[in-house]
C-alpha cells in the first residue's frame, strides 16, 4: 500500500477512473441535445451511485456550484481506510456537452486531507504551463513578460507558443495584450480544466493556459498539474460583487496563490474520463450496444501518468 496504511493505492485510482466513467457514459448519452440541466443532472446521479462502492472514507471539500448531491461536506465511500479529501466535478464544461463542443470531463482528484485549498465557488484568474516550466511564470508580472519567459525556456519565439484562452468579454484586454506579443490564440468556450492539463500533455498543442475560469477548477487543474510536473498560479476573484466574497477575505482575494498553495504535492490522485472530444483525452464512443471510454489516471507519488482506453457492453 502506498503511504501505509492510510495512504491513497494505486488501485484505489483506478477506481476513480471506474466512478469517472460511470458519470461520463451517463451524461455522453444526452451530449448535443442542448439540455445542461439534464446532462448535468445524469452524471452526478451516475457519479454518486458509484462512488458508494469506493472503499475509502472521503469528504468532498471542493465542488462545482451549490446542487445538494456531491456537496461540500459529503462523505464519500464504505467509509473503510484511506481517509482522504476528494474534489469532484461529475460534468467539466456542462455547456460543452450540451452542445457538442470539445473539451468536456468528468473528474475526480483524491488527497491526503489537507490537501486542498478549500475554494468557494468563486473565479479566479490563473496561468498555466507544462513540464519544465516550474517558477517559469508569475501571475504578478505583465501578462507579455510571461509569454517572453515561456518562450525563452522552451527555446522558442511568442509567434510558436499556443495561449488558451476562455472566450469572454472580460478578457478583451487581455487578448489584445497576447497578441500584441505575437504569440498564437486559441480560444475556448468552457473547458479550463482540460487546457491546464493539456499545457503538460506531449503533443497537444496547448503552451500556456491564462485567463479568468472558476475557482474549483483552479484547485482540479493545480492537482493534475502537480501530477503531470508542469505550474500554475492562481488569485482569487469575486464572482459578481462582494456577496460572493463574504467567505473569503479581501488579503485572500488578492493574493497570488502557487501551484503548492493550491494542491499540496502530498499523495494526490488525479482521474478524468472525456465526455467529447478534446486536446487531451476523446469523448465517447457509441457502437452497437456498448461504448468506448478515453481516460487519464495521474498518481504523483507513484509518479504515474496513464491513459486507459476501457470498452463497455452496455
Amino acid at each position: 500500500m502506498v503511504g501505509g496504511s492510510s495512504g491513497i493505492e494505486i488501485g484505489l485510482g483506478f477506481d476513480m477512473v471506474r466512478v469517472t466513467e460511470a458519470s461520463a457514459l451517463a451524461c455522453g448519452r444526452l451530449m448535443g441535445r442542448g439540455d445542461e440541466r439534464l446532462a448535468d443532472q445524469e452524471a452526478t446521479r451516475a457519479m454518486e451511485q458509484a462512488f458508494r462502492s469506493a472503499e475509502m472514507n472521503g469528504t468532498i471539500c471542493v465542488s462545482k456550484g451549490g446542487a445538494p448531491a456531491l456537496a461540500v461536506g459529503q462523505k464519500l465511500g464504505t467509509g473503510a481506510l484511506p481517509v482522504v479529501d476528494v474534489v469532484v466535478d461529475a460534468l467539466e464544461g456542462t455547456n460543452i456537452c450540451a452542445t457538442g463542443g470539445p473539451n468536456s470531463l468528468s473528474v475526480i482528484v483524491l488527497g491526503s486531507p489537507g490537501s486542498f485549498l478549500s475554494v468557494p465557488d468563486i473565479y479566479m484568474e490563473k496561468i498555466a504551463v507544462g513540464a519544465g516550466l516550474r517558477g517559469v511564470v508569475d501571475l504578478a508580472l505583465p501578462v507579455a513578460d510571461n509569454i517572453d519567459a515561456v518562450a525563452g525556456s522552451k527555446q522558442c519565439r511568442p509567434e510558436e507558443l499556443t495561449v488558451v484562452i476562455l472566450d469572454r468579454p472580460r478578457h478583451a484586454q487581455l487578448v489584445a495584450e497576447i497578441r500584441r506579443t505575437g504569440a498564437r490564440i486559441k480560444l475556448i468556450g468552457d473547458g479550463d480544466v482540460s487546457a491546464a492539463i493539456a499545457t503538460a500533455v506531449h503533443g497537444s498543442g496547448v503552451d500556456v493556459l491564462i485567463g479568468i475560469g472558476g475557482a474549483p477548477e483552479g484547485v482540479m487543474a493545480a492537482a493534475a498539474l502537480q501530477c503531470l510536473g508542469g505550474d500554475m498560479q492562481g488569485r482569487l476573484v469575486p464572482r459578481g460583487g462582494a456577496a460572493s466574497a463574504r467567505d473569503w477575505s479581501r488579503r485572500s482575494l488578492g493574493q497570488v496563490l502557487n501551484l503548492d498553495d493550491l494542491a499540496k504535492p502530498d499523495d494526490l490522485v488525479f482521474a478524468a474520463t472525456g465526455v467529447t472530444d478534446g486536446d487531451v483525452l476523446k469523448g465517447i464512443r457509441f457502437s452497437g450496444g456498448g461504448a468506448t471510454t478515453h481516460s487519464m489516471l495521474a498518481h504523483l507519488r507513484a509518479g504515474t501518468v496513464r491513459f486507459i482506453v476501457t470498452e463497455h457492453s452496455l
